[in-house]
């Protein structure tokens, strides 16, 4: 006989939750137009006849209740009661009228249906030593024992939660039928729950906190939790203090995170255990303690924790009382022997540095391939950052390029800005400004200040993108906010310049200064002109003097050659034309015309050198051809005389006439006297 003609002679009337317990169908579905109950219990349905004895075999045998046990009088019943009705906490000084103690606090009173409230275990010792089964004040029933009330309801649940897990369902679009059973769950888990039974308050947090088939709400979320943590419930504490932790639903605290992970831990809550030792190493909201952070995390290594297998591999590698790189190395180990992928790139770091290992960058790549293989940014990063270097292994860009794009399409801003550099140098990958600037973007967007320096010099550029100005100041300032001395050195050009920014002296200067106070010898070289001109900041010849020096003392230039001409006039330090032309000297041999320039005319008068015409003529010439005026004109004067190259008036009126064309007055002289 077929299952559907089956389910057509099953005519027993359905509960009101239209799902086979079995195999899950709705009603309505896959041709079978009505459930039929359970004749016992009446809480579940079935499709056909072979789905109730495969059920029955299965797990209903021994949760079947009958309707007679399960609620002999009203009051047992949890279906009819209003869910979630909040009750005060015990006033001070109520007593318990069982055995006339105080009733300290919620979490050791439980509450009848009546809503008289006693001890729990008072009431536990009502049903234990077969006393009349009524409550002591008003002789009301008393309810079934909370774990049945809380086994029932959990079985209702599991049904609709088996039904939305198949994806019949969502929790917002449950049928009424689904629905009913929901609240029938959350009544009877809060039945269980108001006689003080853990299980029964956590699960009523986790309905509000999740939204199972509620309405979701923080406050009675937290509210059940609370109690459920109290009650003891290893769970409870646990989450209890995740949420503080987090402060998601209650205020942040370290402290009260710590507290409630101690006492789950303590009842061997291996996450627990776990997060409790990761605090101590730490010192979150506890006295920081190594060999109490060692212990914990033993407890929960030995329940087979991966977690603290690598955090123990952590502590051993640290730098407090029980550092020892072996030991890490052994944990590591053992965690990475289960699979574990930040194991597995640790193992690869100690390989790498040699760190409680033969150093090897064969067994790193190794240990990083088998972390990357499963998707590990960190060690896709560290395989692209060997193959561009060549650490251990042949240099090859390509597989680099590989590597850092794995990581890059990982959201790694790193991989990006380094993607974004091969894109651009044509290594390892085909040049391409548009891609290029498709990885700066990316990593830009995530707040990488050097991806953002980036992006703004290819606006200024137009490589890969259109050209603009504005667009550049703005990812600069970005740059430029997070601390980036190019960015605001670049930034404080762009206000000089009125470049893709209203001109402004003022935010010029203020961002060089910044530059120049991390170091830019660029930015120090500019502030100097800034306070020799009084341009943005008030007028210091002494302050010039002391930003170039700064910069010419990091090889600057343009720098060296200020502060030369410092020297030979004295403004802002001691005259010296011996200082001046050895500053001339170092700026000269970077190539810089006007030092060039102003060093030939110091041998050409032995100036602060010893007087060599042939060195002015040289240094001289090299200025000249840089389209350096003075050195023209003086040129001009060398040929004329014949000093330091053979006399010749031709040459000396060629470079008086580039030198008068640049407007120098006395090559016009010269030219006239030749005229």
């Amino acid at each position: 006989m077929s299952s559907s003609m089956e389910a057509k002679k099953y005519k027993t009337p359905a509960p009101d939750c239209k799902i086979c317990a079995n195999c899950l169908v709705p009603e309505n579905s896959s041709g079978y137009s009505k459930l039929s109950a359970c004749s016992r219990c009446g809480l579940v349905a079935f499709c056909s006849k072979d789905c109730q004895r495969a059920h029955w075999k299965a797990n209903h045998k021994q949760h079947c209740i009958a309707k007679v046990e399960r609620a002999p009088q009203k009051p047992a019943s949890f279906q009819d009661r209003k869910p979630l009705s909040p009750r005060e906490a015990p006033k001070s000084g109520e007593e318990c009228s069982i055995c006339l103690d105080e009733l300290v606090d919620e979490a050791s009173a439980c509450t009848l249906p009546c809503t008289h409230v006693f001890h729990t275990a008072c009431v536990e010792g009502l049903r234990t030593f077969g006393l009349t089964q009524v409550c002591p004040l008003c002789r009301t029933a008393l309810p079934p024992g909370p774990e049945k009330i809380y086994e029932e309801a959990t079985r209702r649940f599991a049904v609709v939660y088996g039904f939305v897990e198949r994806g019949y369902s969502t929790w917002s679009t449950l049928p009424a039928s689904a629905q009913h059973e929901v609240e029938a769950a959350i009544a009877g888990w809060q039945a269980a729950a108001d006689q003080g039974f853990g299980k029964a308050q956590y699960a009523l947090f986790i309905a509000f906190d999740s939204g199972f088939g509620l309405a979701q709400n923080s406050k009675e979320a937290v509210r059940w939790l609370h109690k459920a943590a109290e009650r003891g419930h290893a769970r409870a504490q646990h989450a209890y203090g995740n949420s503080f932790y987090m402060g998601d639903i209650v205020p942040q605290s370290d402290k009260e995170a710590a507290r409630w992970w101690r006492r789950a831990a303590t009842q061997g809550h291996v996450d627990a255990q776990y997060l409790y030792g990761s605090v101590l190493f730490i010192g979150d909201g506890v006295e920081q303690s190594d060999f109490e952070a060692a212990r914990w995390l033993h407890k929960a290594a030995e329940q087979g924790s991966v977690k603290a297998l690598n955090a123990l591999g952590r502590l051993y590698a640290g730098q407090g009382e029980l550092q020892c790189k072996e030991k890490a190395v052994v944990w590591w180990r053992k965690a990475a022997e289960q699979g574990d992928i930040e194991a597995h790139r640790r193992l690869g770091t100690s390989y790498a540095g040699g760190l409680g290992v033969a150093q090897s960058s064969t067994e790193a790549i190794r240990w990083w391939q088998k972390a990357a293989a499963q998707g590990d940014v960190e060690a896709q990063y560290f395989l692209g950052d060997t193959f561009e270097h060549g650490r251990g292994v042949e240099q090859s860009d390509r597989r680099a390029v590989m590597w850092y794009q794995k990581a890059g399409d990982q959201g790694d801003r790193r991989a990006q800005l380094k993607m974004a550099f091969f894109s651009e140098s044509g290594r390892g990958i085909k040049k391409d400004y548009t891609k290029q600037a498709s990885w700066a973007l990316k990593a830009a967007q995530k707040g990488c200040p050097e991806a953002q320096l980036t992006l703004g010099l290819q606006f200024v550029k137009g490589q890969g993108v259109k050209k603009s100005d504005e667009k550049a100041v703005a990812w600069w300032l970005k740059a430029a906010e997070q601390g980036h001395m190019n960015a605001q050195m670049f930034l404080g050009d762009s206000f000089i310049l009125g470049r893709g920014v209203e001109q402004c002296h003022n935010m010029a200067a203020m961002w060089w200064l910044k530059a120049a106070e991390q170091g830019n010898a660029q930015a120090q070289n500019n502030l100097g002109l800034c306070f020799m001109k009084g341009e943005g900041v008030k007028q210091s010849e002494t302050e010039a003097a002391k930003w170039w020096l700064k910069a010419a003392e990091q090889g600057n230039a343009q720098a060296q050659s200020h502060l030369g001409l410092q020297y030979v006039e004295g403004i802002g330090m001691e005259q010296s034309y011996k200082k001046s032309a050895e500053w001339w000297q170092k700026a000269a041999d970077q190539g810089n015309a006007r030092a060039q320039s102003n060093l030939g005319y110091s041998f050409a008068l032995g100036r602060g050198v010893e007087q060599s015409h042939t060195k002015a003529a040289e240094l001289l010439l090299k200025a000249a051809e840089q389209g350096i005026k003075d050195a023209q004109f003086n040129l001009g004067l060398q040929y004329e005389n014949g000093r330091g190259v053979a006399q010749c008036n031709k040459e000396a009126a060629r470079w008086w006439k580039k030198a008068a064309e640049q407007g120098h007055s006395g090559a016009h002289l010269k030219l006239k006297e030749y005229l």
